[in-house]
């Protein structure tokens, strides 16, 4: 059976009451052993003692000097843990993983044969009912069907993940006789919500405050050591982090056309010149013309920063509100 999938880019705005999203570059890094959460809770940095069938975690793997490899999304299928995530950044993560992975009882690999779509939309709850009497909720995120998993997660826009075999999912996805949108949109609706996307381009560039982890519930810091926690404890204890996430979005459609790439530069305006104002992490650009961005920046920058897209004069860009607070109250 196959998935036929639209090749618009909606707005953001202007999204379907419901839809799917194909997720054909997106994927897990499964571990699976005697030790497989005694080895994982020493690398990541959510605690991994926490994690049940149920229950859906947030988190950073990070090298020795605390920079992000991956943000991943953690679950428990089928005995295994599955850090979810786009496959962009698993290459680097999985070959760390299993660097030190040889001296425990666990195995590490990136998991085949699964696949993985998303159903959206503020109806997405009465559209999954259609098949499921159950679904998963915001206190109990992780819902094992049979041999299918649906994660609920919670934001700004309501969203499941469905994850099986290929062809059991995609006959779960076709019966529902949705519009089925690539993952440029899913890649949108994590830009709105400010959940950190990276690239090969910006892996290893980053520790977890800079990507917002902290204010998303990503890192524990009561948990024991864990690779790079050193730096992680002393970036939020001695406040010395000066960068965080932001979502960007064009003050206008923009009918000019902009490749943007991972490490492209944004800048802002100082009196009557433009400085370097920090690096795109992820972007979507819409069939009207409208861009939207992911970008780490100075954390105390202010919203009424006129802010572009480097060597491009006419792209001028906003500060997207995010549902979470970058200071704690």
């Amino acid at each position: 059976m196959t998935i036929s999938v639209e090749s618009t880019l909606p707005n953001y705005d202007n999204l379907p009451d419901a839809f799917a999203i194909s997720l054909a570059e997106y994927g897990a890094i499964a571990l699976h052993g005697e030790e497989q959460s005694k080895y994982l809770q020493g690398q990541v940095t959510c605690d991994v003692n926490t994690l049940e069938d149920n229950n859906l975690l947030l988190g950073a793997h990070c090298d020795a000097k605390g920079k992000v490899f991956s943000v991943f999304r953690l679950i428990n299928r089928q005995q295994k843990h599955l850090m979810l995530q786009p496959a962009a950044s698993i290459s680097s993560s999985l070959a760390e993983l299993k660097k030190f992975g040889v001296f425990a009882k666990v195995t590490i690999e990136q998991t085949t044969g699964l696949a993985f779509y998303a159903i959206a939309g503020k109806n997405a709850t009465e559209v999954l009912h259609q098949q499921f009497v159950e679904l998963p909720n915001s206190l109990t995120p992780v819902l094992q069907v049979g041999s299918t998993t649906i994660v609920y997660l919670a934001g700004k826009l309501k969203r499941y993940l469905i994850i099986d075999e290929a062809s059991i999912v995609t006959k779960i996805v076709n019966d529902f006789s949705l519009a089925i949108y690539s993952q440029a949109l899913w890649d949108l609706i994590e830009i709105n919500e400010g959940f950190p996307l990276l690239a090969p381009e910006t892996v290893s560039s980053y520790v977890p405050q800079m990507l917002n982890l902290q204010a998303i519930h990503g890192i524990s810091f009561t948990k024991g050591c864990y690779l790079g926690q050193e730096t992680v404890a002393r970036m939020q204890y001695l406040g010395k982090n000066k960068r965080a996430l932001f979502s960007l979005k064009s003050k206008s459609a923009n009918n000019d056309s902009i490749s943007l790439k991972a490490g492209d530069i944004i800048e802002q305006q100082l009196g009557e010149n433009w400085r370097k104002a920090g690096d795109v992490l992820a972007s979507y650009v819409s069939d009207d013309g409208t861009y939207y961005l992911q970008a780490v920046l100075a954390s105390d920058i202010e919203a009424i920063t006129n802010l572009r897209i480097k060597n491009h004069e006419s792209s001028a860009l906003s500060v997207v509100e995010l549902p979470y607070n970058l200071v704690e109250k």
